[in-house]
């Protein structure tokens, strides 16, 4: 399958709940701290759909990385049901990672839960290593979340030469 990604706004907060309450249950994010963020200017959240129904999200993303802070934070990826396993998560996770360099990162961090393997492996797969563990962080399930970082190199460019 193929998806578009755009900018998250206000209007696709509904939508997002949605993917949010069904794939994260109980450490679901509320309606207000997810209005918070998608409002936030240090934060970039993006949606993904189908061009064959531009109405339905099917996952979104969120970066927290502040213009100049020199690192940011992956707050947030979710595919809904229907649209997994189709490399739509490593889609917004490489387009995170790019806005995060673009906002001047050197390092990218995230936390993921010690019981969702198939998510750390995508991370490791994409370059990211363990670096901590932080005992019952996710709660009220009071699941251990390994933090991540993925080291981003500065762009490195070379001049056209003629020939």
């Amino acid at each position: 399958m193929t998806w578009q990604l755009r900018r998250a706004t206000a209007a696709d907060l509904d939508a997002i709940m949605t993917i949010e309450s069904n794939v994260f249950g109980s450490d679901a994010w509320s309606v207000e701290l997810m209005r918070g963020e998608l409002a936030s200017p240090h934060s970039y959240y993006l949606v993904a759909f189908s061009p064959d129904v531009p109405d339905r999200v099917d996952g979104y993303a969120g970066l927290l990385a502040p213009l100049g802070a020199g690192e940011g934070d992956i707050q947030t990826v979710a595919v809904a049901g229907a649209a997994r396993r189709q490399g739509l998560g490593r889609t917004l996770i490489l387009s995170l990672v790019n806005e995060a360099r673009d906002r001047g990162a050197s390092e990218l961090f995230l936390e993921v839960r010690a019981d969702n393997a198939g998510a750390q492996a995508l991370y490791e797969l994409l370059g990211f290593e363990q670096i901590a563990v932080r005992a019952g962080y996710y709660q009220p399930d009071n699941v251990d979340a390994h933090v991540m970082r993925l080291r981003l190199p500065a762009p490195h460019t070379k001049p056209a030469v003629s020939g």
